[in-house]
């Protein structure tokens, strides 16, 4: 299995779901610069499991335990290596799901390609919860980027049939992405909270889940950060977020909404401001030619439906070749959408950090 990803600074996730630990090491972080924990540990709230009712009953505190890379609170330049115990994990959950794969889940994928020696356990190293080092390594990155004036934020812009306000793409600033991730329940509209919050419990008294998308912005990206053919900001970007568990779709701006406008209706004019070249608009959500213009970047992340639950669902036994229904036990989310804001923030911040360092 392939957890590497970054190129002047390579971040490594390993661990399973129901395993001793999971964590990550950071390679090529710059020597010097002050970690705050207390923001971390923040961010890894935000992610960590039990907190709310949307979210799965189990709990994990999430607690980082750094093994290199850091002295007297200071990068060192060494590699930062990090792990989390797992210490609330319920292996017999998952007995029937050895040999009848969950639909919708990795389960019947992962047994082709590994022969069946993959760990089941949660989803083992498929599972959401690899998601916890992601958001470590992104908190970090933040702390890094907002030395450079660049700052990450991320809400709520759907959950099923009722959405939030969507980003004034081109009227955004730090101030408001700091309001927003500061919110338990980020949305730009917080009267469209109690809404979803109806909607998730609907699906959730219904033995089922909903899906929904984030939005994220990020705003203090200069022009000129990326490329063009294959290694543009927004493959990269597209890389590391499709890595997130349900993520399903991502679009840039517009993104598929560029496919019913004509151009005249849509395309970003220029001006000088301020002495400045500055966007009239900003419909391509801050990236053209897969580099970045300075305008916010702007991009949207689908979601699916948790997969896991109580309804019966049709399967098949994987050693006998017969149909069977599956009946999936466990602690699941109704909604992952909440718990994946800070995991959309941090794979982004990863990424601009990477493209910038």
């Amino acid at each position: 299995m392939s957890s590497v990803t970054g190129n002047k600074i390579k971040i490594s996730v390993f661990g399973e779901s129901h395993g001793e630990a999971i964590g990550c090491v950071i390679d090529g972080l710059p020597a010097g610069y002050e970690i705050d924990f207390e923001k971390i540990k923040k961010e890894m709230k935000r992610r960590a499991p039990g907190n709310d009712i949307a979210s799965t009953p189990r709990k994990e505190k999430d607690e980082p335990h750094i093994i290199s890379g850091l002295l007297g609170g200071k990068t060192t330049g060494a590699p930062l290596a990090m792990i989390i115990e797992n210490t609330n994990v319920k292996s017999g959950d998952y007995e029937n799901v050895m040999t009848v794969p969950r639909p919708s889940h990795s389960d019947y994928t992962a047994y082709v390609k590994y022969g069946g020696n993959n760990d089941i356990r949660g989803g083992g190293h498929f599972s959401g919860r690899l998601t916890a080092p992601l958001v470590f390594a992104g908190a970090v990155a933040k702390q890094l980027l907002e030395t450079r004036g660049i700052y990450v934020g991320a809400h709520i812009k759907k959950i099923g049939a009722v959405n939030d306000e969507a980003f004034d793409y081109n009227n955004i600033d730090k101030y408001q992405l700091c309001e927003i991730t500061s919110k338990a329940f980020p949305l730009i509209n917080s009267e469209n909270e109690v809404k979803m919050r109806s909607e998730i419990e609907k699906y959730r008294c219904e033995g089922d889940s909903v899906g929904g998308v984030i939005e994220c912005a990020a705003v203090g990206i200069p022009a000129g950060i990326g490329g063009n053919m294959f290694d543009t900001l927004e493959s990269s970007l597209s890389s590391l977020l499709f890595a997130i568990p349900a993520v399903k779709g991502v679009e840039f701006g517009l993104g598929f909404g560029f496919a019913s406008k004509c151009a005249s209706d849509v395309n970003d004019g220029y001006e000088v401001k301020d002495g400045k070249i500055s966007l009239l608009s900003n419909n391509n959500g801050g990236i053209l030619g897969g580099i970045s213009n300075g305008a916010p970047i702007v991009l949207s992340v689908a979601i699916k439906p948790t997969p896991s639950i109580s309804k019966p669902q049709k399967s098949v036994n994987l050693k006998t070749l017969e149909n069977e229904t599956i009946e999936i036990k466990g602690r699941h989310d109704p909604c992952i959408v909440p718990r994946a804001v800070p995991v959309v923030e941090a794979a982004v911040a990863t990424v601009l950090l990477d493209s910038i360092i």
